[in-house]
């Protein structure tokens, strides 16, 4: 029983490890609720550089962050540039809460499984606030990049 269960998580570990996103790989598609409760699909973004945001309502260092990423986005906004938020909170009201004292003004989703998160687990998502940026072809290009690696890529 005990080789049953090992080799189990071997494949289970093997199977996480092909999905984990690495430099180069593509913006994945998948759907998850905005905060206006409408579903949104992450293929519709190809075409753009999107800077996929995971955060939290309870991650001081995420909200700090979110105020530098407020003034970024709306400087860069028309440069074919989307920021997609991805909250790992588990209380939609905390999360609602801290997009609007926020004042975030890209698209929030929420995966409200928090690390167990299907989005949370394909990205390795292992602390917060983690980043992932993809160019417009929907190639990832860097992960937790600086504002001025952003600018860089929306420069080419």
């Amino acid at each position: 029983m005990k080789k049953i269960i090992l080799l189990c998580s071997l494949i289970f570990s093997i199977s996480v490890a092909k999905a984990q996103m690495k430099i180069g790989g593509s913006l994945p598609d998948f759907q998850l609720t905005n905060n206006k409760e409408i579903l949104v699909n992450l293929a519709t973004l190809k075409g753009k550089t999107v800077l996929i945001d995971f955060w939290a309502s309870w991650c001081a260092p995420c909200r700090i962050a979110n105020k530098k990423l407020v003034p970024f986005y709306n400087q860069n906004k028309n440069e074919n540039f989307e920021i997609v938020g991805i909250s790992l909170d588990t209380d939609k009201t905390k999360w609602k809460n801290a997009i609007e004292k926020d004042k975030l003004p890209y698209e929030q989703l929420v995966d409200p499984k928090g690390f167990d998160a299907k989005v949370a687990l394909l990205f390795e998502i292992e602390q917060l606030p983690s980043a992932y940026l993809f160019d417009a072809s929907g190639k990832l290009v860097a992960i937790n990049p600086t504002l001025e690696e952003i600018n860089i890529q929306l420069n080419k």
